[in-house]
């Protein structure tokens, strides 16, 4: 049997429908709260199980029979006031899921991680798995939290548990609609002008997702993977976008002072409506850097052809029309 915690999220939801569309059968986590998306509602292969992960027992009776698990379940934030929650969620959550791959004797577990838990590669060059993350202050509390579930996947590792670990870059598709990866395609659509120097990794959803059940399925063990599809600037991601909604391409540079503006400005909105700022130090930061992400290693591994980014965009696009 197979458990996929965090099965209601974007990429959670998107392996299990990938499972279940090959005929297996599938134990899905979901917390009490959490809407099941309606491509996945009344799916006989999926056994829908309410456990958060930081309920040790509750997830211990969602393990019983399972022999392997996706660990999908995380907490996504760039915002200073999420640093406990991600501690709990990401590094705790994770050693529960270890702890009970151990004890139930489970034959693989296959890791969710990001690309911010690997280091930065030399100026001109691709970072690649070897590039290894060190802490030297800088790092935003999301790096932090996911290269400490890391830790914990590799010391159940050296405790005998046989594991692989991806990390993807930015992950997009047409199922995230406005929220995450999806609200840089909606800024586009509603007009934007801007845009930065920076760049980063892009890869789609359904290749992810395709990637994690190649690798659970394969002999490979004790190896931790980057997901890639394409390396491109924001400018460029925004320009296509833009290309496809039929609007013209940002024209208007962002200045370094202006982000330092911008983001000092969010958080001073955030403590009057609190709400969570919009741009963080961090992300504004961020936006003027090139993260750029080899995919040598998850090609040669198992032979996988990602989705070309303009094509990811195009259908993002197109759902993103029949929304509005």
């Amino acid at each position: 049997m197979i458990l996929v915690t965090g099965a209601t999220g974007f990429l959670g939801s998107e392996l299990v429908k990938q499972l279940t569309d090959q005929g297996k059968a599938v134990r899905a986590l979901k917390r009490q709260d959490s809407v099941i998306p309606v491509f996945l509602q009344n799916n006989p292969a999926i056994t829908w199980a309410e456990a958060d992960i930081l309920d040790y027992f509750a997830l211990e009776d969602a393990f019983e029979g399972i022999s392997y698990v996706y660990h999908c379940a995380a907490f996504i934030s760039f915002n200073p006031a999420d640093k406990r929650k991600l501690h709990h969620i990401n590094i705790e959550g994770t050693a529960n899921v270890v702890n009970l791959c151990l004890q139930k004797n489970v034959e693989k577990l296959v890791h969710v991680s990001s690309v911010a838990a690997v280091g930065n590669a030399k100026p001109g060059n691709l970072t690649t798995e070897k590039n290894h993350w060190e802490y030297d202050g800088k790092q935003h509390d999301y790096a932090i939290s996911k290269y400490e579930s890391e830790m914990e996947v590799w010391r159940g590792v050296a405790e005998g548990l046989n594991a692989v670990i991806i990390n993807p870059s930015l992950i997009i598709g047409a199922n995230a609609g406005i929220s995450g990866s999806g609200q840089l395609f909606d800024m586009v659509r509603k007009g934007l002008k801007f845009y930065t120097e920076g760049g980063t990794g892009f890869v789609d959803v359904t290749d992810v997702a395709r990637a994690m059940i190649q690798l659970m399925e394969s002999d490979i063990r004790q190896e931790r993977f980057l997901v890639n599809a394409e390396n491109r600037s924001y400018r460029d991601i925004f320009s296509l976008t833009a290309s496809h909604f039929g609007l013209q391409p940002p024209t208007i540079k962002l200045r370094k002072w202006m982000l330092s503006l911008a983001w000092r400005a969010a958080k001073l909105v955030s403590l009057f409506n609190r709400k969570a700022p919009g741009l963080t130090k961090y992300t504004a930061a961020s936006a003027l850097v090139k993260h750029y992400y080899s995919n040598e290693k998850i090609r040669q591994a198992i032979g996988i052809e990602f989705k070309p980014v303009n094509v990811s965009i195009q259908e993002i696009c197109s759902n993103l029309q029949t929304i509005y």
